[in-house]
């Protein structure tokens, strides 16, 4: 069958026209990005750091029906995150905490509404294509449009009025500490990390556990931010956003990004085949985007 693409051929090493792939082929790819060769394990803080910036975003723990390297899997390797709190594995917990406060990377329930890692580089991507407009107090225009529970919008009040606090306080003084509001508290927050409004920026010992988030509004905590993704086009965000991704995972179906982004399909077709016409991606006979460096020479 023909390619999709009207560009020259691509060749294997060997010589050979390629339009499909070779399972053992992407699982040895996924072997390289996801960590999971010998000696490659993430060992450091500063490991934990170039990971994702070689990556450019990453989950924290994996996510079931969800194909993306995160940061357990390039520590621990390919098993189930462990429930024993002494699981060497969970070294990450304390390298993720440690950092929260550095500003060194994106930590949030960003990606699906899960914890997901993202480097500074890549995070003005996703501001370019959230519905931020850059104000502190832009969450009340999602709300009077409707695109945001009146929970989120009374917790994004409370840290923009008393700045930033950790869970525990930031329930009290929303009105939310009953444990009948524990499940609306937690999907507020989730709805406004998703959304770019609000991000864990530190760790502070109260609650029960002596364990708590503290959360901040976003462009108090990166000022930056806004600044760089200004001049960023909304389809450039998505090409350097879905690159990161297939260059990840190595092949992908269009329904494994709408998961894992939630873009329209259609503004995933356009993306895929810029990225193709760019020479970054390749169209298989299976109707799988795979990412070139799977055919590519030395890779």
């Amino acid at each position: 069958m023909p390619l999709t693409s009207t560009s020259s051929p691509i060749k294997l090493d060997q010589g050979l026209p390629m339009a499909d792939l070779d399972n053992d082929v992407l699982q040895n790819y996924r072997t390289q990005t996801y960590h999971l060769h010998p000696g490659a394990a993430l060992t450091s803080k500063e490991d934990a750091l170039a990971y994702v910036e070689e990556r450019g975003l990453i989950f924290f723990w994996p996510i079931r029906g969800v194909d993306l390297p995160s940061l357990w899997t390039a520590t621990a390797g390919d098993r189930p995150v462990a429930a024993e709190h002494d699981d060497p594995g969970h070294v990450t917990w304390g390298w993720k905490d440690d950092l929260l406060d550095k500003r060194r990377w994106y930590y949030g329930k960003l990606l699906r509404g899960k914890a997901t890692l993202v480097s500074l580089k890549t995070l003005p991507n996703f501001y370019a294509l959230s519905k931020r407009v850059a104000e502190l107090d832009d969450y009340q225009l999602a709300y009077e449009e409707g695109k945001l529970t009146r929970e989120a919008r009374v917790l994004a009040d409370v840290l923009l009025k008393h700045g930033a606090q950790h869970t525990i306080e930031l329930r009290r003084l929303a009105h939310m500490s009953a444990s009948t509001s524990k499940a609306r508290f937690l999907r507020a927050l989730t709805e406004l990390q998703r959304g770019l409004w609000v991000l864990p920026i530190g760790i502070a010992q109260a609650g029960s556990w002596r364990y708590a988030f503290i959360y901040e509004l976003f462009d108090r905590w990166f000022p930056e931010i806004y600044k760089r993704a200004r001049g960023i086009h909304r389809q450039e965000a998505r090409s350097h956003l879905l690159k990161s991704y297939i260059n990840s995972v190595g092949a992908l179906l269009v329904k494994d990004v709408r998961k894992l982004f939630s873009w329209r399909e259609e503004e995933i077709i356009v993306t895929l085949s810029q990225l193709e016409d760019r020479g970054d991606a390749l169209h298989l006979d299976d109707d799988r985007w795979a990412t070139i460096k799977l055919f590519q020479k030395n890779r």
